[in-house]
């Protein structure tokens, strides 16, 4: 394999982007537009992820055989009376090991040197790069600095290769995510047109596959395409990420301001910790309204957020009673959830002694519901972000915060 010699790096870098953007826009529009974000960009991320390719010098290793090395190969001082004539000589032969994808070597990157076109072999087998020399001198130092010519001849553009990856590897998820977004706005458009039009639609009978098992490209793990179980899209209010964050944030506050007078909030009951965060988040947002259990789907919730008839943000406050009880919550909350409901929060009141203790146990046993995903950024010690989805529709995902307080 010649190495730095095939094609510009850019020029791959470029075709993969353009089949990326072709895999989105091959979607039918339902799957498009009911597809979890997160499970379908970490799904892309994962198969246009290109592995980058290390070289482990420090794990190499050498062994010799012999083979018959024809006279015209030897060099000049040797005095062979006989041209074609071969003589049996040793073979060093060493093995640096590499991981990841080798043959992305083969691209010139950004910046390369005049060593493009550098020969060397790759034994797959054992995942190596062999390179052999012909003791000619029985000299190790002649030997020696051969090897070390051939690494630097390797490394003589890898930096600049790997730092070309890296850049693409870590814009993947950017690209992906504005692909994604633009896409689904070109539908919505679309769709408001043909609404625009006061006539029935009729749409069209061919359904996206659900499911299915791409072909490993660099990296060699099967990934699953996420399932979409719904038939059809309609646009609902949603809360965006701000507005999320700021209503967590009011929360945060006022569990805060509970702590800090003991005297004031100890000894009440969840009802009158929740009574005194609505009424700090309902004089906060013009676009819907707080409200106290209400209901919604299954059962009654203690705060919920509304923009015209739909929910669009739903906590559950409860006292801390241990990780059974914690883990009940949970299930309390999602029971509670449908489809549009994508923005929750549990909030939970400490009255143990060790805080700390508590907080710890919960963030373990968290990851042990059926229905946890992952876990995003902490945006405060008692204040952690997490990725779940529904019971009842594992591709839809919703955003969970876990919001604790210390009330002893």
């Amino acid at each position: 394999m010649k190495i730095y010699a095939e094609d510009r790096l850019d020029n791959l870098l470029g075709s993969k982007r353009h089949e990326l953007k072709q895999r989105i826009e091959s979607e039918t529009e339902d799957y498009i537009l009911n597809v979890g974000e997160e499970q379908y960009v970490e799904y892309l991320k994962s198969e246009f992820t290109l592995d980058i390719p290390e070289i482990h010098t420090d794990k190499v290793y050498a062994d010799t055989y012999e083979r018959e090395i024809h006279a015209s190969r030897f060099p000049g001082e040797f005095m062979i009376t006989n041209p074609n004539q071969s003589f049996k000589k040793d073979i060093i032969v060493y093995h640096i090991p590499y991981s990841g994808s080798i043959d992305l070597l083969k691209f010139r990157p950004s910046s390369w040197t005049t060593m493009a076109g550098y020969e060397i072999q790759i034994d797959r087998s054992s995942r190596t790069i062999v390179l052999e020399y012909v003791n000619f001198y029985n000299d190790p130092e002649k030997i020696k600095r051969s090897y070390d010519d051939s690494v630097r001849y390797i490394f003589g553009s890898y930096q600049a290769l790997k730092s070309d990856i890296e850049g693409y590897n870590n814009s993947l998820e950017g690209f992906i995510r504005s692909t994604l977004n633009s896409r689904r706005q070109q539908i919505a458009q679309k769709s408001d047109f043909l609404s625009s039009l006061g006539v029935p639609i009729k749409k069209k009978g061919n359904t996206s596959q659900t499911f299915a098992v791409p072909q490993p490209k660099l990296k060699q793990k099967i990934q699953v395409r996420p399932v979409v179980h719904s038939k059809g899209f309609k646009p609902e209010p949603t809360l965006d990420n701000d507005n999320y964050f700021k209503i967590l944030k009011i929360i945060n506050d006022v569990g805060k301001n509970f702590e800090r007078l003991p005297s004031v909030y100890s000894g009440k009951y969840e009802e009158h910790l929740r009574d005194h965060i609505l009424l700090t988040l309902d004089p906060n947002f013009e676009f819907g309204s707080a409200s106290g259990e209400t209901f919604n789907k299954t059962g009654k919730t203690d705060i919920q957020l509304r923009y015209d008839s739909s929910v669009v943000f739903v906590a559950e406050c409860k006292f801390w009673t241990g990780e059974k009880g914690f883990l009940s919550t949970i299930d309390q909350l999602l029971g509670y959830l449908t489809w549009r409901d994508s923005k929750t929060s549990v909030v939970i009141f400490v009255s143990n002694k060790n805080f700390t203790s508590v907080l710890d146990t919960s963030k373990e046993a968290i990851k042990n519901h059926p229905n946890y995903i992952s876990e995003k950024a902490a945006s405060d010690n008692n204040w952690t972000n997490y990725r779940f989805s529904l019971p009842d529709d594992p591709n839809k995902e919703i955003q969970m915060a876990l919001q604790m307080f210390h009330l002893p």
